[in-house]
């Protein structure tokens, strides 16, 4: 399989505190992967640092075949990498129309009309409230509009950090059908989630993090029988 992503041990800190410890792993071509974990143990400094936003000490990144571990963050998104924060981070006082459109500061300007038409196809709600000022969205659709303007920039990779965060059990469903739709339409996807029982459901194949180390890997489905991670972590 074509290799998107490949992490080769890297070394993350912040201060004295060593928050990455030698993580690697890699995602392919058309698949959805998934990192586990509790709270604090790296998942989400891992993706900051596939973005560019923080840096390894050590050991290399490398996107479709090069080495990204240096190059600035406004640059990794021209490469192909879109990221998706915790958190959200839409444009609060803008309309949804013009956060799709901030997310496509690269994309030649030609390409966006049909950008945005292909979000609005995998984002209904979005395309009804497309003149809605964002702020006043519900948690749910600023969720989708985070996505929706993620795909703005026609990534090769997509990073989702924590997208079920504070949503209603039924709008995770739909989240995690939006995610899985994705990838059939051929979006590849490295996904952070807490929630362990949905983002095995939908994972090709999974790694799981512990204090900054990744302890198990395997399929979605070999890691949702795993009995050390139904302990841990799916409540088994």
């Amino acid at each position: 399989m074509e290799s998107v992503l490949k992490v080769d041990k890297i070394n993350v800190y912040y201060g004295a505190i060593h928050a990455i410890k030698g993580i690697s792993f890699e995602v392919n071509k058309g698949e959805i992967v998934t990192l586990i974990g509790a709270n604090g143990a790296g998942k989400s400094t891992t993706l900051h640092t596939v973005s560019g936003l923080l840096r390894s000490k050590t050991g290399d990144i490398k996107f479709l075949g090069e080495s990204i571990a240096k190059t600035p963050a406004h640059r990794i998104v021209a490469r192909g990498i879109s990221h998706v924060p915790e958190g959200r981070r839409i444009f609060q006082e803008m309309t949804v129309r013009e956060n799709l459109e901030m997310g496509a500061y690269i994309t030649k300007k030609e390409r966006i009309k049909g950008n945005v038409e292909y979000v609005y196809e995998q984002f209904p709600r979005l395309k009804e409230r497309r003149s809605q000022i964002a702020g006043t969205l519900s948690g749910g659709e600023q969720q989708m509009l985070a996505m929706g303007r993620a795909l703005m920039s026609d990534p090769e990779l997509l990073m989702l950090d924590e997208p079920s965060m504070g949503l209603a059990p039924i709008l995770v469903d739909q989240i995690f059908e939006i995610i899985s739709n994705l990838n059939k339409t051929g979006t590849t996807i490295l996904l952070v989630e807490q929630n362990a029982n949905m983002a095995l459901s939908i994972a090709d194949r999974a790694y799981v993090i512990e204090t900054g180390k990744i302890m198990l890997s395997g399929t979605g489905k070999e890691l949702a029988k795993s009995e050390e991670v139904k302990k841990a972590y799916l409540g088994g």
